[in-house]
């Protein structure tokens, strides 16, 4: 798969069958969605394409606004969505840096210099919601009807839905936000995970007892934070149980670094630099300012405790490196 930053250059644009939107978390919505694209590229011998944005538009406004509550929190990072467009079949996304330039792009500019000249578009599926353009003047019918005078076709994709309730990215961040995992799962279609390459820390787990696997989280609001039971893929031929930490740190330090850390049960090895996925299975607690590091240290010794008591479970899949759970 092809990744662009921006519109590809006039050497790199080859037509396509083309999706637009944020994408984040890529649920079973999405996944009809793209699975169609695949179809739709198949049949006319052209590229499969997502053109998706970063920062997300609304978090682009609650920044101009100064209000970064209302930006929605981030179900998954690009390198996640990146993969999960991969899994769907996807040859191409074009990453467009939402500014405001393009946000000022009338609805006319954005068919004419993304669509047409940009993507050389010959298919293009949306939402029913979908709007373009700014102040989001430009909808299917608009759209439509500039498909009809360039020469691509444009088709709508229906509402998909989980027991009668429409599947969304804001459905997906309301179950992550209650810690209901299995909930999610039916949305996206598959558990809930975070993935990255190990990053060497301030190593201060190992000196109390607790070494940690650190993966840089970039984005500063995610859809969870606290303290959970996981299981970590990556590092052998089964997933390995642990326990992690999602949030802010607030009792090691105040910059407001988003990190996720976590202690996988009995394993020693070093694996700085090596990817690895964790999975959420059940959230233990808020995170918490301790008074002092023995206190903290304490309470990790009690998350500790109850998620080994998780895995303890007759339905718990994952095993300890050395199978002493």
């Amino acid at each position: 798969m092809k990744v662009f930053r921006g519109l590809p250059n006039a050497a790199s644009r080859a037509p396509c069958a083309l999706t637009i939107g944020n994408f984040d978390g890529v649920h079973r919505g999405h996944q009809a969605l793209l699975a169609h694209v695949r179809e739709a590229a198949t049949k006319l011998g052209v590229e499969a394409a997502v053109m998706t944005f970063e920062p997300h538009p609304r978090e682009f406004f609650a920044r101009l606004a100064g209000d970064l509550s209302k930006a929605p929190t981030r179900i998954a990072s690009l390198r996640d969505k990146l993969q999960s467009l991969q899994n769907a079949g996807i040859d191409r996304v074009i990453v467009e840096h939402f500014n405001a330039h393009f946000a000022s792009m009338s609805p006319d500019d954005f068919v004419e210099r993304v669509l047409v000249q940009g993507l050389h578009v010959k298919w293009l599926m949306v939402g029913e919601d979908f709007r373009y353009g700014a102040k989001r003047a430009g909808d299917i019918a608009s759209l439509t009807a500039a498909g009809k005078k360039f020469g691509f076709h444009v088709e709508a994709m229906p509402t998909v839905t989980n027991n009668g309730t429409r599947i969304s990215s804001s459905s997906v961040r309301a179950a992550l936000a209650q810690s209901d995992f299995e909930h999610a799962a039916q949305l996206l279609g598959h558990p809930y995970s975070i993935s990255g390459h190990v990053v060497h820390g301030k190593k201060l787990g190992r000196t109390i007892g607790f070494p940690t696997m650190n993966l840089r989280v970039v984005h500063k609001r995610p859809a969870l934070s606290g303290i959970f039971v996981v299981q970590v893929h990556g590092l052998a031929d089964k997933p390995l149980p642990g326990v992690a930490s999602l949030g802010v740190r607030p009792t090691i330090e105040d910059s407001g670094r988003v990190l996720l850390e976590t202690y996988v049960f009995d394993y020693a090895q070093q694996c700085y630099g090596k990817l690895i996925r964790v999975e959420f299975m059940k959230k233990l607690r808020d995170e918490e300012k301790f008074i002092d590091l023995p206190a903290l240290t304490d309470a990790i010794a009690r998350d500790e405790a109850n998620a080994r008591a998780y895995f303890r479970q007759p339905d718990a899949s994952a095993i300890s490196a050395t199978d002493r759970i």
